[in-house]
């Protein structure tokens, strides 16, 4: 599994990263992707980022979670280091071995 964080801000031209990171895995095949929106959290800057109503923050934490073989994970990893550079901001990239236990594609009735 390779496990993306970025910010709610960063694009490249008007489009999220994580959107063009979902697209970006989808075209090259990739199992599965899943983003998730953080509600609080902060990187290497050490400011913090919150949804709380008093400190709304435009760029909330997000990770960007992407399954598969560990084969078509590393060759992802160049297509995630274009984006990265392209885009111009700062982020973490980490990735792990995980067991999936189940995984069924819907059936077509």
């Amino acid at each position: 599994m390779l496990r993306i964080f970025i910010g709610e801000i960063d694009k490249i031209g008007h489009t999220p990263l994580y959107e063009v990171i979902v697209k970006e895995a989808r075209k090259n095949g990739i199992a599965g992707v899943t983003v998730l929106r953080g509600i609080m959290g902060y990187g290497a800057s050490s400011r913090i980022h919150t949804a709380k109503l008093i400190d709304i923050s435009e760029d909330l934490p997000i990770v960007i979670e992407v399954v598969d073989e560990e084969k078509k994970i590393n060759s992802f990893l160049s297509v995630i280091n274009q984006l990265f550079e392209e885009c111009g901001r700062g982020g973490m990239i980490t990735m792990e071995q995980v067991s999936v236990l189940y995984y069924q594609p819907l059936s077509k009735k």
